[in-house]
C-alpha cells in the first residue's frame, strides 16, 4: 500500500533556528549573510525535476526580503503557507503578540505571493493543548489548518500525549494536522523529518513510513528546512555543543537523501493531501 504524503518545507535561514536563539538575537539577523534564497532554489529545482509539489511554510521576515523567491514558489505550483513572521515561540509570546505576528506574516506572504494563505506551522511546534487560545486566534485570522503539533517527547518541543491524527479543537472549524509519528513500545516515535531524519539511517525512515501506510492506512507528513541541505553555511561557535551537533549532523548527506525521498514515495501539497478535511462545505 502506497499513499501520497505531504511534503513540507519550513522556509527560514540557518541563523533563525531556535537552537541558536540564545546566542543570535533577532536584532542581529540583518547582519548575518542570508543563504535561504539559494538553498530554497535548489529545492525548487529538485522538486520540479520529479514533478513534486509541496507546501512552503514561509517566515514573513523572509518573504519581505525575498519577494521574488515567494513569487517563484507560487508560480511553480506550490502551496504558500505561514511560518509566522519572526520565528517566535507561540507559547511564550502570548495571545496579543501572536495575533500581531500572524497578521504581519500573512500580509507579507500574500502581498509577495498574490495568493491566499490558509495554512500555518508554529515555530518549533510551539502549539498544543497548553495554549488553546492559539487555535482560536488562528481560526479568527482566517487560517483553515495548522500543522504545528508534534506528539513526541523532546527537550525543545513536543506533546507526547496529544492526538496523532488530524482533529478539530473543540468548537472550531480549524484543523490541527499533527506531525507524523509511529507508535510502538508504549510511546510515539518521530517519523516526520527534521534532525531525526538526518541522524538516523535513511532505511529507518523508509521502513517507518511503509509501516504507517500498511498498518494505519494514512499518509505521512515530511518536513525539512532549506538550511538542512547546506553544509557550507557558517558555523556558530558560540552556540552550545549539543546545539551545534543537532544543527549540523549529516548536512552533507541531505541532498542525496532528499532526492531518494522524492523517488521512493509520492508527495503533494498539504492542502491537496488533506483536501477532504479542508473542504469548506464539510460540517464542523
Amino acid at each position: 500500500m502506497s499513499l501520497t504524503g505531504a511534503m513540507t518545507i519550513d522556509v527560514e535561514d540557518y541563523f533563525q533556528v531556535q537552537a541558536f536563539a540564545d546566542v543570535i538575537d533577532r536584532e542581529s539577523w540583518e547582519r548575518w549573510p542570508r543563504r535561504v534564497e539559494a538553498n530554497t532554489e535548489w529545492m525548487l529545482e529538485a522538486l520540479a525535476a520529479r514533478g513534486v509539489h509541496a507546501t512552503f511554510f514561509t517566515l514573513g521576515w523572509v518573504a519581505e526580503r525575498h519577494r521574488g523567491l515567494v513569487r517563484r514558489i507560487v508560480a511553480a505550483g506550490h502551496e504558500l503557507a505561514s511560518h509566522g513572521y519572526g520565528h517566535q515561540l507561540v507559547d511564550r509570546i502570548g495571545p496579543e503578540a501572536f495575533r500581531a505576528d500572524l497578521a504581519r506574516a500573512r500580509a507579507a506572504l500574500e502581498d509577495a505571493g498574490g495568493v491566499a494563505v490558509i495554512g500555518y506551522r508554529a515555530p518549533t511546534f510551539s502549539i498544543g493543548p497548553h495554549v488553546p487560545w492559539a487555535w482560536e486566534i488562528l481560526e479568527e485570522t482566517g487560517h483553515r489548518y495548522t500543522s504545528s503539533l508534534f506528539p513526541v517527547k523532546h527537550d525543545l518541543y513536543g506533546t507526547p500525549d496529544a492526538a496523532r491524527v488530524p482533529f478539530r479543537p473543540a468548537g472550531s472549524s480549524l484543523w490541527e494536522i499533527p506531525l507524523t509519528t509511529v507508535h510502538g513500545f508504549g510511546r510515539n516515535w518521530p517519523c516526520a523529518g527534521g534532525g531525526y531524519f538526518r541522524l538516523l539511517p535513511y532505511a529507518a525512515y523508509r521502513g517507518a513510513v511503509r509501516h504507517l501506510h500498511r498498518r494505519e492506512g494514512r499518509p505521512q507528513i515530511f518536513y525539512t528546512h532549506p538550511w538542512e541541505l547546506d553544509p557550507g553555511q557558517p558555523h556558530i561557535p558560540q552556540a552550545r555543543l549539543s546545539a551545534r551537533f543537532r544543527h549540523r549532523v549529516n548536512l552533507g548527506r541531505m541532498k542525496t537523501r532528499f532526492a531518494a525521498l522524492l523517488e521512493d514515495f509520492a508527495w503533494d501539497r498539504m492542502d491537496r493531501v488533506y483536501a477532504d478535511l479542508l473542504d469548506p462545505s464539510r460540517p464542523c
